[in-house]
């Protein structure tokens, strides 16, 4: 067994998520490492130094004793961290480059398709309706960014450069030039009176989940061209209360949603969100992993720390991210 060894265990099978992609990935660029997928008898559990995982099940990573570090091969690692048997080594989650450059795409689609009244002009063309409506330009809507990370910052750089005007909010104080900037809980709210489009990009923790509800729709801006506010949702499906939006949509609270994310995944083929008119779903691909860029990340992340004992987007498990 090499020294170092890699297991990759993924719990998810889908294109993106091929174990067999992963691990030919990871063997091109670990040349000198075995790559393990796990779980795998003929393999020594105390022979596992690494690992890198998508939800692995619960209780599955305290098999392996030897555990020097766990990279996560998403955004997202509520799933780790909510697993009280994973072991108390360091977590890395991925900030890379072409993640937030993936998600920067979604975020403007989506925001555009809203702001130019995209649901409207497909509905026409459905029934043959030659129905044009007065567009406004982008300077008249605000975005509101919900969590400014690397993610947030990258979506923000974008849409100002269309036109919009944008404003952020995060749990912590932070300093931006760009835009306007609220944190805490007691400056939500006047983040949120000014959005008129609603971007969550929020990790989920106990302090987040559920935080997209009735309450804060209802605190939106309602006075822009839109006629009433626009979540998309693109951080993580705990984040959302769905009864509460599809209530908020029917009333008027809302005038559109576009959803990636739910709190069970793949959504149900009985979930009225399906269906539903002013409902955008699309199936937790905003930002999808990428085999080639992540495996070179964590192949340069493990050289690093074999060498000086340093890693990269380190979570801190307090905080939940």
């Amino acid at each position: 067994m090499h020294k170092g060894s890699l297991g990759l265990l993924i719990s998810v099978e889908t294109d993106n998520w091929s174990v067999s992609r992963w691990k030919k990935q990871f063997e091109r660029v670990c040349p000198d490492r075995s790559v393990i997928v796990l779980p795998d008898a003929s393999v020594s559990v105390s022979d596992i130094q690494y690992v890198a995982v998508w939800k692995p099940p619960s209780g599955q990573l305290a098999q392996y004793p030897n555990l020097r570090a766990i990279f996560n091969l998403g955004a997202g690692v509520d799933a780790l961290l909510t697993d009280p048997t994973v072991p108390s080594v360091p977590v890395v989650r991925m900030t890379v480059p072409d993640l937030a450059e993936r998600m920067t795409e979604y975020v403007t689609l989506h925001v555009l398709m809203h702001h130019r009244q995209e649901l409207h002009l497909r509905s026409a063309q459905r029934e043959s309706r030659w129905e044009p409506r007065v567009q406004w330009p982008a300077r008249c809507v605000t975005v509101g960014i919900m969590g400014y990370g690397t993610l947030g910052r990258d979506a923000a750089r974008v849409l100002l450069a269309l036109g919009f005007r944008v404003v952020a909010w995060g749990r912590t104080e932070q300093s931006h030039d760009q835009v306007r900037y609220f944190h805490g809980s007691k400056q939500i709210a006047e983040f949120l009176s000014e959005t008129n489009i609603l971007v969550c990009l929020l990790p989920l923790t106990p302090a987040t989940k559920g935080i997209l509800n009735r309450d804060v729709f209802s605190k939106l801006n309602r006075h822009s061209p839109l006629g009433a506010p626009v979540l998309i949702n693109a951080g993580r499906g705990g984040l959302q209360d769905e009864g509460d939006i599809i209530q908020s949509l029917e009333d008027g609270t809302l005038g559109a949603a576009s959803l990636d994310v739910f709190r069970t995944e793949p959504l149900p083929s009985d979930s009225p969100i399906w269906k539903h008119s002013k409902i955008v779903v699309t199936p937790h691909n905003a930002a999808d992993t990428n085999p080639d860029t992540i495996s070179r990340f964590i192949a340069g992340q493990l050289a690093t720390f074999e060498a000086t004992g340093k890693l990269e987007n380190v979570v801190d498990r307090q905080r939940g991210y």
